[in-house]
């Protein structure tokens, strides 16, 4: 059999984890093909949108460890372009203050040294204005956390990919990966031939890993991205230092978040953690409203300087796995094909680290953070191979 190769690596899906990627395997001096099905930017899959939170405020320790690299990561590439991606504003952490999840957060923090600010009902209106802490809430700042410019983000790593010699096609589907010592992928424009693949393909990975014969437990969702108009324009402006925030629960729900305004002016950007499930190629036939319902009382109850009816409703694509946490690891059968999926809405501010991380699985090295809790075997009764 030929052995001649076309790349290193053939990256399979443009978004900002198969961009950080490419762009990791690029610095190692890998030659690596970028394919993206979409003529880029696009808004179809999980990565779009101007901004994203940065937080370290997480229940998990390893979350809240991988983010203190991760920080220094974009704080690396900002250096690098000479351009501004990240603001800081602080994480305004909301929660009955009981609660095993408010408490799990606080806890992480502290035992980490994050630096935060608890604060209390006497001093919480001084600090937070235009907020209303629910009774039995407890609210701390997770200081260092922040906006994403993500659009920007997203660009930026790719303009240093290519800079590094990497190769971006767009507008290019995948249409079948051959496993093999030598990876085949035929695209809608031609045929590739690398000694690896890694598919970081979001809503259309089990797509793409079913033509090797492996099907992970992952649910596709819709996520209504709402923005709410201010009643007094400026109220809860990021250069009026108006931090994001994370409630952790709000009636029956869980998480819910929100961003100062920025993007659309007067608009601040508040979501439910949550949505229906979606064909990622019919997305926009799914029209269920729920969680604005859940969203209109929120805004209504919590925050009173907001129009309770969103001004503007946007879509984004999550890819869920059974426990929210991701999915970074090689196929069980074929070494040369690792993945990277399952980002549950909470994958954009690690892309960095998530670069990093299947760059290491791609060339066989020791992964620079414990994949226990990311890889496939946690899954192991519903992880489907046709093998």
């Amino acid at each position: 059999m030929s052995t001649n190769v076309d790349y290193d690596c053939i990256v399979i899906g443009a978004g900002v984890q198969g961009s950080f990627t490419a762009y990791q395997l690029a610095k190692k001096n890998q030659r690596t093909l970028l394919l993206e099905q979409f003529v880029l930017p696009h808004t179809r899959g999980s990565s779009h949108g101007q901004t994203r939170i940065i937080r370290k405020a997480y229940q998990q320790d390893f979350y809240t460890h991988m983010m203190e690299e991760c920080y220094e990561l974009w704080a690396q590439l900002e250096r690098e372009a000479g351009v501004k991606l990240y603001r800081q504003t602080g994480l305004l952490v909301m929660g009955p203050e009981e609660s095993q999840g408010y408490q799990m957060i606080k806890n992480t923090l502290q035992k980490n040294k994050v630096p935060i600010e608890i604060l209390n009902r006497d001093n919480f209106s001084q600090h937070i204005p235009n907020v209303n802490l629910a009774l039995g809430d407890g609210a701390m700042v997770d200081i260092t956390a922040g906006v994403l410019y993500a659009d920007r983000a997203l660009k930026t790593v790719q303009r240093q990919f290519e800079k590094l010699g990497g190769v971006i096609r767009d507008n290019e589907q995948v249409t079948d990966v051959k496993p093999g010592p030598v990876v085949t992928v035929t695209t809608s424009a031609g045929v590739y031939r690398a000694k690896s693949v890694v598919v970081t393909a979001g809503p259309w990975a089990n797509r793409l890993l079913a033509h090797t014969g492996l099907q992970l437990p992952l649910t596709v969702v819709k996520i209504n991205v709402c923005y709410w108009k201010e009643k007094v324009p400026g109220s809860y402006n990021v250069k009026q230092r108006f931090p994001c925030f994370l409630l952790t629960e709000f009636e029956e729900t869980k998480d819910i978040y929100g961003l100062p305004s920025n993007e659309y002016p007067g608009l601040m950007k508040i979501c439910y953690h949550g949505g229906s499930e979606t064909n990622p190629d019919q997305r926009d036939k799914t029209t269920n409203r729920s969680d604005i319902d859940i969203l209109q009382r929120c805004v209504a109850c919590c925050f009173p300087g907001l129009v309770p009816e969103p001004a503007v409703v946007e879509s984004c694509l999550y890819t869920l796995t059974p426990d929210h946490h991701f999915v970074l690891d090689c196929h069980p059968s074929h070494s040369n094909i690792v993945f990277g999926a399952g980002f549950s809405g909470h994958g954009f501010k690690f892309g960095p680290i998530i670069g990093k991380l299947l760059c290491e699985l791609v060339l066989g090295e020791v992964p620079s953070y414990d994949l226990s809790p990311f890889r496939i075997r946690r899954f192991q009764d519903k992880t489907k191979s046709a093998l």
